[in-house]
């Protein structure tokens, strides 16, 4: 495993434990209200997380960047969407930790990936919408300093190779969301994160 990925499964399930945490926050009215991801509202936000991990066990399972693109709008929430999440998150984590897999070459639709790299652009997106879920239903916005400072420091390693990455002038925006703002003077690193990250 590369140095700069050590412990991502660890950073993977504290993502997603942060997310669950706003999740189980969610009021029935609330499902329908709109996200920072304007196409989304709440439950469609939970849906791509949900479903985003599910595919990602696809790919580990030789599933390829087609499958992973097609399917990625599909409902995975059905009548339990916070059991349906969690359950997503536990099987992520597991496929992950099957022996060779976060060395394994992934069709991703990026680019093709190894098993670790692509778990790290998964605990990026997770901290992320993180932040989106917690704005749509007014739960706390502090995101796990260690994390974000983790992913700050290794964005350009995170989405090295790929043909988006949100530190890229030239990516055409259809993953990654254009930055909303110039930079401040003396911004928080959460705020520059998500700055930079289109929020």
């Amino acid at each position: 495993m590369s140095y700069r990925f050590a412990g991502i499964i660890d950073r993977y399930l504290l993502s997603g434990s942060e997310f669950t945490r706003r999740l189980r926050a969610v009021r029935p009215e609330q499902w329908s209200a709109p996200t920072p991801c304007a196409e989304w509202d709440v439950r469609r936000l939970v849906n791509h997380m949900t479903r985003g991990n599910l595919n990602y066990v696809s790919l580990l399972d030789g599933g390829s960047a087609d499958d992973f693109l097609r399917l990625r709008d599909e409902d995975a929430l059905g009548r339990d969407p916070v059991g349906a999440y969690i359950r997503s998150v536990r099987e992520c984590a597991e496929a992950f930790r099957r022996p060779g897999a976060l060395r394994q070459i992934l069709d991703y639709p990026l680019g093709p990936v190894s098993g670790e790299q692509a778990l790290a652009v998964r605990t990026t997106d997770a901290t992320i919408h993180t932040w989106d879920l917690a704005r749509a239903v007014n739960a706390p916005e502090k995101l796990p300093p260690e994390l974000v400072a983790w992913i700050e420091d290794h964005l350009a390693e995170i989405y090295a190779g790929l043909a988006e990455s949100p530190v890229s002038a030239d990516t055409t925006h259809r993953f990654f969301a254009a930055p909303g703002a110039p930079p401040v003077a003396g911004e928080a690193r959460q705020a520059r994160l998500l700055r930079l990250m289109g929020r």
